[in-house]
C-alpha cells in the first residue's frame, strides 16, 4: 500500500504542501500568535491588577472564542493530516534533523489540542463561559472553582511551551532558509503553486 501525500510538486521537482494544508498552517499560526499575548494580557488585567472592566471581559470572550475555534481547527488539522500525509522530508535533512522535525510537528499537533481543551475545561468549572454577553459555550463541566484553578493554570503553562515550541519551529525554518539555503522553508509558504 502506497502512502497518499499532501504535496504539490513544484517546477523545480520540490515537493510542497497542498494549498490546503498551507493555509491551516498559517491561519493556525496567525491565531496562536494572537492568543498568548491576549491570554497574557487579560491574566494581567484581572488576576494581577484586578481591573474587571469592560476591556478585560472583551480580552476574555475574544480569547475563549478564539481558543474554541483553534480547537476545532486543530481537529481538522489533524484529520487532513492523517488523511492526506505530508510531503517526503526535505531530502538535504540529516536524520536528526528529520527525527527533531517530526518530535516538534507532533508535539505541536498535541498541544493545539490540549491546550484549547484544557482552556474550555477550565472556564466550565469556573464557571466563566459567556462570549461577549451574546451566548454561552457549553459546559463541559459541572462547575468547581478549585479544580477550574488548577485546570487553569496548566492550560496556561502549555499554553507557554505551545509558543515557545512554535518559537523554536520558526526559528529552525529560517535557519534553514537563511543559512541552509534549501528547501525546507519554502514548503510552507503561502501563494506557491
Amino acid at each position: 500500500m502506497t502512502q497518499r501525500h499532501d504535496e504539490v510538486t513544484t517546477g523545480a521537482g520540490r515537493a510542497i504542501y497542498s494549498p490546503v494544508a498551507r493555509a491551516l498552517h498559517w491561519i493556525t499560526a496567525a491565531a496562536v500568535f494572537v492568543m498568548v499575548p491576549v491570554g497574557l494580557a487579560m491574566t494581567y488585567r484581572g488576576n494581577t491588577l484586578d481591573i474587571w472592566d469592560g476591556v478585560t471581559d472583551a480580552l476574555y470572550s475574544s480569547h475563549k472564542l478564539t481558543g474554541f475555534l483553534l480547537l476545532w481547527l486543530g481537529v481538522g488539522r489533524l484529520i487532513y493530516r492523517l488523511v492526506h500525509g505530508a510531503p517526503p522530508d526535505e531530502p538535504t535533512l540529516e536524520w536528526w534533523q528529520k527525527a527533531g522535525s517530526h518530535i516538534v510537528h507532533w508535539a505541536l499537533y498535541g498541544l493545539l489540542l490540549i491546550v484549547p481543551l484544557l482552556g474550555w475545561v477550565g472556564i466550565s468549572l469556573f464557571p466563566s463561559l459567556t462570549i461577549f454577553n451574546l451566548f454561552d459555550l457549553p459546559a463541559l463541566a459541572a462547575p468547581d472553582e478549585e479544580a477550574a484553578k488548577r485546570v487553569l493554570f496548566v492550560h496556561g503553562w502549555l499554553a507557554i511551551l505551545l509558543a515557545l515550541l512554535a518559537c523554536g519551529h520558526i526559528g529552525a525554518a529560517l535557519f534553514h532558509y537563511l543559512v541552509g539555503r534549501d528547501g525546507v522553508l519554502r514548503r510552507m509558504l503561502p501563494g506557491l503553486k
